[in-house]
């Protein structure tokens, strides 16, 4: 059974929320998945991606084939990255300790990142943001208007 991690749409029209699924490629892309590994949401700024990265790992071992959208968000969050580091435990390069040190060291740096790109991204929709509306009284002052 060939098995494919892929995204699952769901949301409403023209608002798209995703589940990151592991599915049967022969089943429809909203049909019978076998497990659910985390969620993407692409409306906000960066995007929000939710994953259990353990499991997700597991599957890239067991051979299970991200498609090219979800192999992008694997890699955003490190997954690939790790399963990269234990090959490289597996063929004795470096100890399993080695591998976790260089992996945490480049997701804390990933994380400042993103921490700085959501702020610019709340800085831009500040400034973007209209000043508040002021309201003019239409009727002149008494005592203002022209007597004639």
């Amino acid at each position: 059974m060939p098995v494919k991690i892929r995204l699952q749409r769901h949301g409403s029209k023209k608002r798209p929320f995703y589940f990151i699924v592991v599915a049967d490629a022969r089943s429809p892309r909203d049909g019978k998945f076998v497990q659910k590994l985390g969620t993407y949401n692409p409306l906000t700024t960066p995007a929000t991606v939710q994953l259990d990265r353990q499991k997700s790992l597991e599957w890239l071992h067991k051979g299970a084939q991200p498609t090219d959208t979800v192999r992008k968000i694997l890699s955003y969050k490190g997954v690939l990255y790790l399963k990269h580091l234990l090959r490289g435990v597996s063929l004795g390069l470096f100890d399993e300790a080695t591998a976790m040190t260089k992996f945490q060291s480049w997701h804390s740096e990933h994380e400042q990142q993103i921490r700085k790109r959501q702020e610019e991204a709340q800085r831009e929709r500040r400034g973007r943001r209209n000043p508040p509306y002021q309201r003019r009284d239409r009727r002149p002052a008494p005592g203002a208007g022209s007597e004639g």
